[in-house]
């Protein structure tokens, strides 16, 4: 089943598919923030660490499934795949990007 995701998250699922830090990054907004592994990652540099050092290295690839929209939040579940827990996440969109992202487990 094919599901249909606000362009900002299907940019950055597409890139994490790839594993393209770069790619990723841009689907943000530059004062973007990321809650994941019960930290606050702030801005590209913050996210870029974080991607650099805890999704890249354990090819942690996220494959949405399922979409809802619930309390101005775009949440997003589905599998994880490396050595990775993460669904659901959920997305905040600022127009045509993402302004924060939160990892579930």
């Amino acid at each position: 089943m094919t599901i249909e995701l606000p362009y900002p998250i299907a940019a950055y699922v597409a890139a994490n598919a790839r594993l393209d830090v770069d790619g990723m990054l841009s689907a943000f907004t530059r004062d973007a923030v990321l809650f994941a592994d019960g930290g606050r990652h702030e801005g590209h540099a913050g996210m870029r660490a974080l991607f650099e050092e805890a999704v890249i290295p354990v090819k942690a690839i996220f494959t949405p499934d399922a979409i809802r929209h619930e309390n101005g939040q775009v949440v997003v579940e589905g599998p994880a795949h490396g050595d990775f827990k993460g669904s659901p996440i959920r997305f905040t969109l600022d127009n045509d990007a993402i302004k924060a992202l939160e990892i579930t487990a």
